[in-house]
């Protein structure tokens, strides 16, 4: 049988921050933070400067060693918080033993980081103390109390951003409107925090919508920017695609401004999405002076769209129609009068010589099994053709002037506006019935079953007219569209009269509708508004 052994115990020591001595003075820090930027918080933010650093004066075993603010950052993540992690860095780097702490939800209100740090100081044989949990993490023996704290601090902040999202929706509900200046070319604050308008980098806002609706492409219009010096926001030289984009789409150019299109999803990670209808947006009209008139700002917006639509005109060819190119006018215009398909410009090597034609691209990817008979247009001879029906067009402006204003009439009568007022004066007429019937039924004057063929007949009259109604303001629509066509068409005919001496991609642009191929010799030129003018072409 085996003897017990004497055991002797020995007490644990009681653990203080890197086991200093009890002549050694502590090297403590504090830690503060304030949420928001708003007067009455930055406030406490010097209260609790001022208490944390009587606090660790008044104590002869501590001595200071610095107190760490972070002001107006939110505490949900770290990363942000640069004061925070110089007070970490200097943790590694053994210059603090303690740190003192309001609770932990001015520590940290994400469970995760906050356990987290908290493991990497013990680690190191630095405590936190949290004043108002009473915890000091040396000597806790379970970290169920911080997971805890932690958890409801986080869920604190969960409920404050929801109680802020909300009450930011209400002002967008009411019309506040928020601006951000430091990326809004064009605009400075003015007076009450309202938009002004800076006539210089308007310009370079007009500039920009101007030759964009010339044809240019965004890339292109990039390049002329920085050639001619002009800067963005923040300064700089270089000008990118996105910047060109980010200001043809921006409402605000037009007084508008279109409220949240991002939001957060996570309150947590902070991570911001696009709205593409997961949230409501507001759209608040006439806010602050306009730069771009609303007509010239809704033809960008078409331009954009018809561009962005562009599709692969054949499933062969790797030389596609489907990506915008400003290069050459006629990609755009010029289309085979046989198959309807756009033509496409050809580079030939004929006996060493490079000749330049505009082919039907039906023809080149599929041969003559889909068109069978589509010329090839040597461009020389083309244009030539062109700049003479221009020149024409232009020659004859007073009359094509009076075709096009006569076509605005028809347009204007073609609108059926007395035809959309009767169906709209019938379809208040079906409702006025049906509350009439209901009326009767409710009196006890009529069986409801006796109305119920005459409910039908109505409810079937009012999806007709309903659908008609639609169709009508439809309509409408497009002629309110030709009719814009129209009258900028007679706007350029009245403010250039000249000779065009050499094609213009430009001018083509802005003129011409499309250019139909007839036959090797024969070319239809429609100019925008309708006008037509046969045009022969040279044979090469």
């Amino acid at each position: 049988m085996a003897m017990a052994s004497n055991v002797t115990i020995i007490p644990a020591k009681t653990q203080t921050a890197n086991n200093h001595s009890q002549y050694k003075q502590l090297r403590v820090a504090a830690y503060c933070r304030v949420s928001t930027e708003q007067e009455e918080q930055q406030n406490s933010y010097q209260v609790q400067i001022e208490y944390y650093t009587d606090l660790i004066h008044s104590k002869k075993e501590w001595t200071l060693a610095g107190i760490f603010a972070d002001e107006g950052i939110s505490g949900t993540q770290t990363k942000k918080r640069t004061e925070f992690n110089r007070m970490i860095r200097m943790c590694k780097q053994k210059k603090i033993d303690l740190i003192l702490t309001k609770s932990i939800s001015r520590f940290a209100r994400n469970t995760v980081d906050c356990l987290e740090y908290v493991r990497i100081l013990k680690e190191l044989g630095i405590g936190v103390i949290f004043e108002k949990e009473n915890i000091n993490t040396l000597t806790m023996t379970s970290e169920f109390m911080i997971a805890l704290y932690g958890s409801f601090a986080q869920a604190e902040s969960e409920s404050i951003s929801k109680n802020v999202s909300f009450g930011v929706q209400m002002g967008f509900k009411e019309g506040k409107v928020r601006y951000n200046f430091k990326h809004l070319l064009g605009y400075k604050r003015g007076v009450d925090n309202k938009p002004e308008i800076v006539p210089e980098e308007a310009e370079i806002i007009r500039k920009i919508f101007e030759i964009f609706l010339d044809g240019v492409s965004m890339k292109d219009i990039a390049k002329i920017l920085e050639r001619q010096g002009c800067k963005t926001k923040l300064g700089k030289t270089e000008w990118t695609t996105g910047n060109i984009r980010n200001i043809l789409t921006n409402e605000k150019y037009v007084g508008d401004v279109l409220m949240q299109k991002t939001y957060t999803v996570d309150c947590i990670t902070h991570k911001v999405a696009k709205n593409n209808g997961e949230r409501a947006m507001y759209l608040a009209t006439d806010c602050h002076p306009a730069i771009i008139d609303r007509n010239t700002y809704n033809l960008v917006q078409q331009e954009l769209a018809r561009r962005n639509a562009k599709r692969k005109v054949s499933t062969k060819t790797v030389t596609e129609q489907g990506k915008y190119s400003s290069k050459y006018a006629l990609t755009e215009l010029m289309i085979c009068g046989e198959c309807g398909t756009p033509y496409r410009r050809c580079t030939w090597n004929v006996h060493g010589k490079k000749q330049i034609v505009w082919r039907c691209i039906s023809r080149l990817d599929h041969g003559s099994k889909y068109c069978k008979s589509s010329p090839t247009i040597h461009e020389e001879p083309l244009h030539r053709a062109i700049v003479q029906a221009v020149n024409e067009f232009y020659d004859c402006g007073d009359d094509v002037a009076k075709i096009l204003k006569a076509n605005v009439e028809s347009v204007l009568a073609g609108m059926e506006q007395s035809e959309i007022k009767k169906v709209e004066d019938r379809l208040k007429e079906i409702d006025k019935a049906r509350n009439d019937m209901i009326a009767l039924i409710t009196s006890g004057s009529c069986d409801e079953d006796t109305l119920d063929t005459e409910f039908a007949k109505l409810y079937e009259e009012e999806t007709q007219l309903s659908g008609k109604l639609l169709s009508l303001k439809a309509q409408c629509k497009v002629s309110d569209d030709t009719k814009d066509k129209i009258e900028n068409t007679i706007a350029e005919i009245e403010n250039s009269r000249f000779q065009l001496k050499a094609f213009d991609d430009v001018l083509i642009r802005k003129l011409i509708e499309c250019v139909k191929v007839i036959s090797k010799t024969e070319i239809i030129i429609i100019f925008k508004g309708g006008y037509e003018v046969k045009a022969e072409v040279e044979k090469k």
